[in-house]
């Protein structure tokens, strides 16, 4: 720790509550919007890359991005949170802190550079179509992905790079769920608000615009379909609520949290618990239950399943009449001498 000159070796998170009722329920709740988290996040990656028809589909190699990127940022935060429920003090090493908080602006980056990715994916698709396979072909659609990835990590080094060398020598009690960039950076030994600054730009600032500029899009992507056939504007409508709904819940929580000053902490925790649990549990079911062609091919994967099953079954049970087969046969032979 003394290359942070620091006297402190961990935080203290205070959590959600400090009732024990309470701590027991929310670690029941958490639990299984873990697990489905994970499971439906998962199950839409599995679908997306063993389905060639999707595989071979732009917004849906993009939205089996997505799912991984939700499942991951969930998981840096849930499980600790989960297992904090059973304890009476719940710590987190000071090198543990700096993690956490790198990986989430990490995979909140990428999964940002990766939404506006799926925003021009549907505005070439809905407004150039006869341009679609040659413009969103697998090489783009490879180098976007690698971008969001890029960006995301451009975007936390440019905080992490100086908050690793702050000293923290006490409080170190974040008043949070886990470890938030905002709350962690008041407890340094040190003036920060040029640091705060860069914060609010980098975090709070960009993804207000980002937002802007995605919601604009889709207005661009509406009017123009509406131009050309009012058949078509329900289908776009169709196609782009699950997109506008995924963008407002996963930029509405980081807007509030690093561009506007509240002075609630108990409002930056339940943002804090919508961003790390909420939204990646909301994605895949907003993608499943209203996608036509994702259900389709979950379907296809679990007949291929079922009669894969019964093609082993089968080679099985011949392999064992082979066998029972050789082992009379050689009982035979033993008799006869």
């Amino acid at each position: 720790m003394d290359t942070m000159n620091s006297s402190i070796s961990e935080f203290v998170l205070l959590g959600l509550t400090n009732t024990w009722e309470l701590e027991m329920f929310f670690f029941f709740i958490f639990l299984l919007a873990y697990a489905a988290i994970v499971a439906g996040n998962l199950l839409i990656v599995v679908t997306v890359t063993f389905d060639s028809h999707l595989y071979s589909t732009p917004m849906y190699f993009l939205l089996g991005n997505l799912s991984f990127l939700d499942m991951c940022i969930s998981t840096i935060t849930t499980p600790k949170m989960v297992t904090d429920f059973l304890r009476e003090t719940k710590t987190i090493s000071l090198w543990g802190c700096m993690a956490q908080m790198f990986f989430l602006h990490f995979l909140g980056g990428s999964e940002m550079t990766l939404l506006i990715v799926m925003a021009v994916d549907r505005y070439i698709a809905i407004c150039k179509p006869l341009h679609y396979t040659s413009i969103m072909n697998r090489r783009v659609l490879m180098g976007s992905v690698l971008l969001s990835w890029a960006v995301g990590f451009v975007h936390t080094m440019s905080q992490m790079v100086f908050t690793i060398t702050l000293p923290f020598c006490g409080p170190n009690r974040v008043d949070n769920i886990f470890c938030d960039l905002p709350l962690v950076l008041k407890l340094a030994c040190t003036d920060t608000y040029v640091l705060e600054l860069l914060v609010i730009a980098d975090s709070g600032l960009l993804s207000f615009i980002c937002f802007i500029l995605l919601l604009i899009s889709y207005t661009i992507i509406l009017v123009t379909v509406r131009r050309r056939s009012s058949g078509g504007l329900s289908k776009a409508l169709s196609t782009l609520s699950a997109h506008i709904t995924v963008v407002t819940l996963f930029f509405g929580p980081i807007i509030f949290i690093y561009a506007w000053p509240f002075s609630s902490f108990s409002v930056d925790k339940f943002l804090s618990v919508f961003y790390s649990i909420i939204t990646p549990l909301l994605n895949p079911i907003i993608y499943t239950l209203r996608n036509q062609e994702m259900k389709a091919a979950m379907n296809r994967l679990r007949t291929q399943h079922v009669r894969s099953r019964q093609t082993n079954t089968v080679i099985r049970f011949l392999i064992f009449l082979e066998t029972s087969h050789s082992f009379l046969e050689w009982l035979r032979h033993l008799h006869s001498y």
